[in-house]
Order: C-alpha cells, then structure tokens, then sequence
C-alpha cells in the first residue's frame, strides 16, 4: 500500500525551542455530524471566538482561536458542499471552493464508525481540485470503534487520496469526546501554518459561557419590577465583547453590545420606561453585576428589539440561542 503517514501519540513531532511564531487559517470540512463542531470545541477548549472587525480578520466567520505561545490557529467556518441543484447552491459551493483556497490547511473529519460513501468522495474530489492548499485527514470519534475497524478505515482513506491524486499530508485520528490526539491534531496543524505574527489578540477570544452568564444578568435585570407584564417573553443576546482599542494597559475597557428581544412591539414601551428611564436603570444595575463578574470596567450597549413571537418561531429560537 506504500508509505502512509499514519500519527499516533508515539509519533510525536519534535518543536524546536527557537521554532518561529506561525499563524494562520485551518477550516475543517466533512459531511454533516462528521464531528467537526465538537472537534473545534475540543481543540479550544471550549471557547468560542468573538472577533474584532479588523482588516487584516477573514471574510469568514471565526468558529475559535487556538492560542499557544509558538502559534496562532484560527478556524474558520464553511458552508457546507453538496452537489447543487439549485443556482443558490451553485453559489454556495463556488463560496467553499474559495474559502478553501485562501485558508492554510483543511482538516477533512471522517468519521471512524461509518465507511467511507458518495458524500465523501464528492468531498474528496473537490479537495484535490485544490492543489496548494496541504490536506490532513482527521479521522474522527475513534472512540467508537475497535483498533481492526480503525485500520481498515486509516488505510481506506490513504487510498481515497492516492485514487484522485493527491497525498494527504497528515492523516491523524481523534476522539474530541474522550480527549484523544487533540493536542497532537493540532501539533500537526501548526507546522503547515505560515510564519507570523498572531493576527487576533488574546482579547478577542472569550468564553461561551461568560457570554451566556452576561446575557443572564441582563435579563434578570430587566425583568426587574415588571416580571408581572413581561414574565418570559425577554431574551437577551450578547452580539459583541470587545476590548476597547486605544486604552492603556492599566486602564482597559470592555464594549459590550447586547440586544434585549421582546415578542411584541407594545412591550418595548414597558421595557424603556418613560424617556428611557427603565432601559436606563437596566443597563446601569446589569454593568455593575457584569464588572463584579469580569474584573473589569464594561461599556454596555443596549438596543431593544422586537422579535414577532419568537417563543414560537424556530428559526428565531436558534438565533437567540435556544
């Protein structure tokens, strides 16, 4: 079967201590619940990515930031590819083809407990269209299988590459469920990476959680003294945490804006108050809360929007986190 490039934890590439700093782009791609959300979240830790809207940022949305101190690896989001029927879908797969032309590196997630089908052939082929761009095969929740379907599946794919002519530079499994070979994926990813300096502060990443805790406290407060009128049709979202630019080090500022959604244009009144003195009170009683959470001094920025009986509309749901 020729030489195949196969990782496992002994193979460990050595880094030099005077490695330069790299920095750049990986997306990972692959049929739907092929693991590629879960295996961003593991290769995080967690932490989504709020990004600032700066020049030298993507076009495309950021899913998360792995942050070391040799490197920066951002992942960036595609839409997925599928055979288009549609002249919408014709667009959204010329969108792929040129996402994964400027990125660094593409992880292709395969997962290790399904054979390989048509979907991810299809895949495959476009990827060796690409001919620049180096492609690791990640082959995903490992943890799910034994070692002898494992195999069978590593040299599956190695096969898939040699077919349509291209060598992977990297096929790697993983399990982001039980923690395996994550660190090692993204060992692998790095070197791929060209030299530089990080393109995101450390800033701009920030913790899920601490975004959903910020919005909590917003609407606690904003229900205060009208939970009568308004018991649950409030939802807050927080659309942005940025760190302040231009502020010195010892006297940082975090933007925070967030919308405050109600279902039906004559709440937005109750919420405001009158001459907006309840919006008001809300913004200063929910920043004091939110800088006793943080440590540090917010600027909140809050718009109040109606969103048409958004406990009942799905895709509204979703938006707003639910």
């Amino acid at each position: 079967m020729g030489a195949m490039s196969v990782r496992t934890p002994s193979s460990k590439p050595s880094a030099s201590s005077e490695a330069p700093h790299r920095a750049g782009f990986a997306c990972f791609v692959g049929r739907p619940n092929a693991g590629k959300s879960t295996l961003t979240n593991a290769l995080v830790g967690q932490k989504v990515a709020i990004t600032a809207n700066q020049p030298q940022t993507t076009r495309h949305t950021v899913r998360g930031i792995v942050h070391r101190p040799d490197a920066q690896l951002i992942l960036v989001d595609t839409p997925g590819l599928h055979k288009p029927r549609t002249l919408l879908g014709q667009r959204l797969n010329d969108i792929v083809r040129t996402t994964w032309a400027e990125v660094d590196v593409i992880g292709f997630c395969l997962p290790a407990n399904e054979k390989l089908g048509p979907g991810d052939r299809f895949i495959a082929k476009e990827l060796a269209s690409i001919k620049k761009t180096p492609k690791i095969a990640i082959v995903t929740k490992t943890d799910l299988v034994d070692s002898k379907t494992l195999a069978e599946q590593l040299i599956a794919i190695d096969q898939l590459g040699k077919e349509l002519g291209f060598e992977w530079a990297e096929i790697v499994p993983v399990s982001a469920v039980a923690g395996q070979q994550v660190d090692l994926l993204a060992d692998l990813l790095i070197p791929l990476l060209p030299e530089g300096p990080a393109l995101y502060p450390e800033g701009d990443l920030t913790d899920e959680p601490e975004q959903v805790m910020i919005a909590e406290l917003i609407r606690e407060a904003a229900l205060e003294g009208v939970r009568d009128e308004l018991p649950h049709s409030i939802a807050v979202v927080v659309e942005e945490m940025l760190p302040r630019e231009d502020r010195p080090a010892d006297k940082p500022l975090l933007d925070i804006h967030a919308f405050v959604y109600i279902e039906r244009p004559s709440q937005k009144g109750i919420i405001i108050g009158p001459k907006g003195a309840r919006l008001k009170q809300v913004g200063i009683t929910s920043r004091k809360q939110i800088e006793a959470l943080l440590g540090t001094p917010v600027f909140l920025d809050l718009h109040v929007k109606v969103a048409k009986d958004w406990q009942r509309d799905p895709r509204q749901l979703r938006k707003l986190g639910f």
